[in-house]
């Protein structure tokens, strides 16, 4: 795959069934536009999926319960996603919204009529609501709290997310708000006709990290607590008589990183007291009131860690995708469980040695987007593929599973893709973000690019990554830089150890956690690599703290709160030791590592007379690598090419 292939990523998001009806939409990076196109496509039970529309980029299809529409998410060009309904057996689509920030992904309600969604509500005066004032023109934010602003966001104190009831098929829709502009609302879903369930922060407070569930009438009202989760509740689902199951995390105050998610089942009960999930599977509730009755975490919470999709109870229980060693796999988790199911024991639907991006299961059939380290999106059920929108990708690398063991003797997992060739190859160690995620089964545009290009890429999941138990996830809080640098280096001299592999031709790169990573072993290990390409790196904990949009709990989660331990674990505190050519990447509008992370370590670097540059995108955020514009995308791996080929061609 070469840097310009990007416009060949046609990827299936989201996916919907009703009967013989399959829906999903596609889109893909369109280059010459700079922006993201792509419609809905209908795949039918026999024969090539064929378009069913046909907007500039139409997406989070949703077919109604009795099987007569479909409603979808419409953006025009320049324009904010809007939501549309259309016949299933076609015609025009009509829009339902126009709302001044766009509608997010439609909910139905049973009665096929009422559509659910929530959307960010500006204040008055605020983004464009206020003809000829533009956002230099706007009064100042008063900000009263940490969680003001988000990256890819923007501000967020001034732009709730709202849940709004609309009467999609009325002569003249009117979107209805039922929540407040005091706090943000998440995951509705209808729990019968007259209520939505939605997660919100705990005691409606935007400041806390604990999020609930609360019932909201339909027709107007205040919500109405029903279940208190263990830490944070979420993507709540309603099972047949009225109970729910959700994903929950288990935590206290800040601690709340590297937790795996979880399974958990609690009555709703509208009306009475909030259920309360227990702390730790299988022990007694903590009361809430005199009819409160308790929760249960269906998983085990060492070995089961949930990915952020909504579960689907089916026959014989649950749908959940589950991150594993790498994949990301559809497992059935029994409904029956008091004392919370191990891994081993949820048997493996979908997603095997694959990564489930998304899934619809309806009467006894299950629809799965499988992404694989050779394609970016399929869809399939357990017959095997249904449809590919992408085809062969050029020059296209499988993965080699590799393992090793740290110098502690603890065992550690990965993999390499090679190029074409007998080599030996030079070798680009690409540490993931996180640190609590992975690298695996899932497609990864970079390792593609980088192995057609003729690099070994190497990908570790050291100490501190998800999906191989919590343990492995929280070795690294209050050691970052300890056993999860051990561990990239030990799985780095597997790869090595190969004769495809060249070891005097070494570079390491990551970005986020794998900046940091990349910055650390720079210091520490740099005798080790011919150069270094960090991005959107943490280099500082100190200031991370005061100007990340999560900083303010996740630097004292991870490092604690002693400053001077923050300062040990920080590269920053150690770029003196750094010699390498250093190339410091980041994107001016990162509010999850803000851009003074890049500036500090750059001038370090520079005063320091290291060979170091600053990249730095215009316009982006954190998450540049995998939903900025298509153009920068492109620069990107051109600049990433041309790096390596300068510090590793001979």
């Amino acid at each position: 795959m070469r840097p310009e292939d990007l416009a060949l990523l046609h990827v299936p998001g989201s996916v919907t069934l009703h009967d013989d009806l399959l829906l999903v939409d596609v889109a893909h990076p369109d280059l010459k536009a700079d922006a993201y196109r792509g419609g809905l496509w209908r795949i039918p039970p026999q024969g090539p999926p064929v378009p069913f529309t046909h907007g500039d980029l139409d997406t989070a299809p949703s077919i109604s319960p009795d099987g007569a529409w479909v409603a979808f998410l419409r953006a025009t060009a320049g324009g904010r996603p809007q939501l549309h309904v259309m016949p299933t057996g076609g015609g025009e689509p009509r829009p339902v919204t126009d709302l001044p920030l766009g509608a997010g992904a439609p909910v139905w309600a049973p009665d096929s009529r009422r559509i659910a969604f929530v959307a960010r509500t500006p204040e008055a005066g605020r983004y464009g609501t206020e003809e000829g004032v533009g956002a230099a023109a706007e009064a100042p934010r008063r900000i009263t709290g940490f969680r003001y602003r988000s990256d890819n966001v923007g501000f967020v104190q001034d732009r709730r997310k709202v849940l709004y009831v609309v009467n999609a098929l009325a002569d003249i829709p009117q979107p209805v708000p039922l929540t407040g502009d005091r706090y943000d609302v998440d995951d509705p879903c209808w729990h019968g006709d007259e209520h939505l369930l939605v997660s919100a922060p705990r005691d409606l407070d935007p400041e806390s990290l604990n999020t609930d569930l609360y019932a909201v009438p339909a027709l107007g009202g205040e919500p109405v607590p029903v279940v208190r989760g263990p830490g944070s509740a979420a993507r709540p689902a309603v099972l047949p008589g009225g109970d729910v199951v959700f994903l929950g995390t288990e935590f206290s105050g800040i601690d709340a990183v590297a937790r795996n998610t979880g399974l958990y089942r609690a009555p709703v009960r509208i009306g009475a007291a909030p259920a309360t999930v227990p702390t730790g599977a299988g022990s007694a509730p903590v009361p809430t009131g005199a009819e409160s009755t308790p929760g249960v975490r269906l998983t085990e919470e060492e070995s089961v860690d949930c990915e952020s999709l909504t579960p689907i109870p089916v026959e014989g229980g649950v749908l959940v995708a589950v991150r594993v060693r790498g994949a990301v796999e559809l497992r059935l988790v029994p409904l029956d469980s008091s004392t919370g199911v191990p891994l081993g024991k949820l048997p493996v639907v979908l997603g095997e040695r694959s990564a489930v991006k998304a899934f619809a299961a309806r009467r006894g059939r299950t629809v799965a987007v499988l992404s694989t380290p050779e394609h970016p999106g399929l869809v399939a059920d357990a017959g095997g593929t249904l449809a590919d929108f992408c085809g062969p990708l050029p020059a296209a690398r499988p993965l080699r599973e590799i393992t090793a063991v740290a110098p502690d003797g603890y065992p550690v997992h990965g993999w390499v893709a090679l190029p074409e060739g007998e080599g030996p190859h030079p070798v680009l160690l690409n540490v993931h973000g996180g640190p609590f995620h992975q690298h695996g089964w899932g497609f990864l545009d970079e390792t593609q690019v980088y192995a057609a290009a003729g690099y070994a890429v190497v990908l570790p999941n050291p100490r501190g990554s998800a999906g191989y138990g919590q343990a492995h996830g929280r070795s690294v809080v209050g050691a970052l830089g300890t056993v999860d640098a051990d561990d990239v280096l030990a799985l780095l001299d597997a790869a090595l150890a190969l004769p495809e592999c060249d070891a005097d031709r070494v570079g390491v790169m990551g970005g986020s956690y794998g900046g940091f990573m990349t910055s650390w072993l720079a210091a520490h290990h740099g005798e080790r690599f011919r150069a270094a390409w960090s991005e959107r790196a943490v280099n500082a904990w100190d200031s991370f703290t005061g100007s990340s949009d999560i900083g303010w709990f996740f630097a004292e989660a991870y490092c604690g709160p002693d400053p001077e331990t923050q300062r040990a674990m920080s590269p920053l505190q150690h770029a003196d030791r750094i010699t390498l050519p250093f190339a410091v990447v980041h994107s001016e509008e990162d509010w999850r590592c803000p851009v003074e992370q890049a500036q500090r370590m750059y001038v370090a670097l520079r005063r320091n007379g290291v060979p170091a540059e600053f990249l730095l995108f215009p316009g982006e955020g954190h998450e540049l690598t995998r939903s900025g514009r298509p153009r920068h995308r492109l620069q990107r791996f051109e600049a990433v090419l041309e790096w390596w080929s300068r510090h590793l061609a001979s």
